[in-house]
């Protein structure tokens, strides 16, 4: 296959045998330029795997970034960005659902999919090909939780989740009670009621990792928060709530928009909101970093590219493993 961008021939039927390349990483890392890039040089197509970046409007504050999809001005293809309105529950086995469809068409077309973003759990159940079944609400268990803390909620899910063996609701997407209570409700759900599975088979992929210093992350981080806040993440916030979305569903999807809603609406000053935002998203990338750890425990392969490197050296070092 002849690349457009740089006119030379790519092989996409490559030695290693795998359908995919996945890339991954914690928030700041520059996984979605990295994908971008390599997708130009191998005439890829990206398929998004963050939990936020699914739902329309929501751009700043989800970190979507789209100019990073247009490399030396060829427009990348990209999936699963922009497919539900803000204010609804997209949830795991949409997205299992999701991926699926988009993985099928790309490779239908002998294109190369590239899977790209930073939440672990869509990640790791489209790669080991989870077998989910959608789960509808529990109205008398909702109402049993609702004066419960989080704390307490989160030590119900710990002992659900060794019960059903799951390796489901990671802290990193369970941080609000509204969470913690869906969460609750899937795994009780997955406890009593085993459903007919469907059939998911799991997906070969080359799986890379961005590696970014620590300090260097935190700093980007920081960087990064203040320019969206000058961006109008705000005012982007603001415009949803004017919209008629609930604050209560915002502040669901948590982080940026959990911290500018309660800002908003006078549970915060400004500057309670930016140092809680800021201290938030640092263990947020945390967390993520133990979780794709965790994925390694469980038997996954991860080949970590140093983020401080060259976008050419990143590129390159990643095609010799392909």
């Amino acid at each position: 296959m002849k690349n457009e961008f740089t006119g030379e021939s790519t092989v996409v039927g490559t030695a290693s045998n795998k359908c995919m390349i996945t890339i991954l990483g914690p928030t700041a890392s520059g996984k979605t330029d990295l994908a971008a890039h390599l997708a130009a040089r191998l005439n890829a197509e990206i398929i998004s795997a963050d939990s936020r970046q699914v739902y329309r409007g929501m751009d700043i504050g989800t970190g979507k970034d789209l100019a990073d999809y247009t490399v030396a001005g060829q427009a990348i293809p990209y999936h699963l960005i922009d497919i539900c309105e803000p204010g609804t529950k997209y949830n795991l086995f949409r997205y299992q659902q999701d991926f699926l469809d988009s993985y099928e068409d790309i490779r239908s077309r002998g294109v190369l999919p590239i899977l790209c973003g930073g939440t672990g759990l869509y990640i790791e159940a489209v790669l080991k090909g989870y077998s989910l079944s959608p789960v509808p609400q529990n109205p008398e268990l909702r109402k049993a939780l609702e004066d419960k803390t989080l704390e307490e909620l989160t030590t119900m899910l710990v002992e659900l989740k060794e019960k059903n063996h799951s390796v489901m609701h990671n802290k990193t997407d369970v941080d609000s009670c509204q969470r913690a209570i869906r969460a609750i409700e899937i795994e009780t759900y997955n406890l009593t009621k085993p459903t007919e599975e469907r059939q998911c088979p799991p997906i070969d992929s080359l799986i890379i990792g961005v590696d970014i210093d620590r300090e260097a992350r935190r700093k980007k981080i920081t960087t990064r928060l203040k320019a969206r806040l000058k961006e109008g993440m705000v005012e982007e916030i603001e415009g949803l709530l004017k919209q008629g979305i609930l604050a209560d569903d915002l502040i669901y999807y948590g982080l940026e928009y959990k911290y500018v809603t309660e800002n908003l609406i006078g549970r915060l000053s400004y500057d309670e909101m930016f140092r809680q935002l800021e201290i938030a998203i640092h263990q947020f990338a945390k967390r993520q970093m133990t979780w794709f750890r965790g994925m390694e425990r469980r038997g996954f392969t991860i080949h970590w590219v140093n983020a401080a490197q060259k976008m050419e050296d990143k590129v390159e070092e990643i095609i010799k493993l392909w």
